[in-house]
């Protein structure tokens, strides 16, 4: 899409948080590293977040399902969603500054070794997270180890912003794929030689299977477990987990989900995250559209700006 095929509010909606964005963006990154990421957040925090309707939506997502968090901790909430987004969004454009911050961090968790074994078998692999922490940590990381890591990811609903953010993201490791017939085409060929994969599957899907998270109907792509048991690939959910200095993580991989149907190998994924999200949800992006109704499987237009990142 182009910046002209938007309705006029839209268009300026988004040429606004457009710039807001890259002025921070830009100034962040004349700063040392230390300053710079805590001062993205802040900034996200206080001057996108507002711009863009980000409190707003995450009050609604969080009254949808978790009604019961304290006025206090909603509002707590509403700060560091979008201070945790700026971080991440300042951290992927701080390319190798950033994986320098992630050398010496030893991976985690059963997945990791299970991660070890799957290559040396020649076996595909996904990788599967969330918007949660930083999800480029860990494909930064892997790649430290095996190289080329490939990622699949959605546009940005910023068309303005987009425009160099895939250049951003792609400088984590490559090759990055749109999503799309031709993006998912390229994937597949991709995985099935026996690369890896970083995916998110966190995102709405309208034409996905009903599945649950944080016990309400989440429409949840079933194309991972599909291409896994046709791959015969292993699954591993995995977090990039932000520590409370704010700059370090934690790299945690989990054990690889058992093979069994679409539906169930979904509904794990979902069931991990949300174990996740529990214990860190200022790390998670309440800012998505998770919790769409939908009449007669038609999705009502969504004509605010948002800001999105891989598939």
């Amino acid at each position: 899409m182009t910046p002209s095929e938007l309705p006029l509010r839209q268009r300026i909606g988004q040429y606004l948080t457009h710039l807001a964005l890259t002025a921070i963006v830009r100034l962040a990154l004349a700063l040392p590293y230390g300053w710079r990421v805590p001062l993205t957040g802040w900034l996200v925090s206080r001057v996108v977040a507002p711009l863009a309707g980000w409190p707003r939506r995450i009050r609604s997502n969080l009254g949808q399902v978790w009604p019961d968090l304290a006025p206090s901790e909603v509002a707590r909430l509403t700060r560091a969603v979008p201070d945790n987004a700026g971080r991440t969004l300042i951290e992927i454009y701080s390319g190798p500054a950033f994986k320098d911050r992630l050398r010496a961090i030893t991976p985690e968790g059963p997945g990791w070794e299970a991660l070890k074994a799957a290559k040396a078998e020649g076996r595909p692999i996904f990788l599967i997270s969330g918007h949660f922490g930083n999800y480029d940590a860990i494909r930064a990381r892997v790649a430290m180890e095996y190289g080329q890591v490939g990622g699949l990811y959605r546009p940005l609903n910023n068309v303005y912003f987009n425009r160099h953010y895939v250049k951003a993201i792609a400088q984590t490791s490559e090759p990055v794929f749109p999503r799309g017939r031709r993006g998912l085409a390229e994937m597949m060929k991709f995985t099935r030689a026996g690369n890896i994969m970083a995916m998110l599957t966190d995102q709405h899907f309208h034409h996905g299977a009903a599945l649950r998270f944080f016990g309400h109907t989440a429409y949840t792509a079933l194309s991972v477990p599909e291409m896994a048991l046709k791959l015969n690939a292993v699954v591993i959910p995995c977090y990039g987990i932000r520590q409370k200095d704010g700059l370090s993580f934690r790299l945690v991989f989990e054990d690889p989900v058992p093979h069994s149907t679409p539906e169930q190998m979904g509904q794990h994924l979902n069931d991990s995250l949300e174990a996740r999200v529990r214990n860190n949800p200022g790390q998670w992006l309440w800012i998505h559209r998770r919790w769409k109704e939908i009449a007669g499987r038609e999705e009502a237009a969504d004509l605010s700006p948002d800001v999105d990142a891989e598939a």
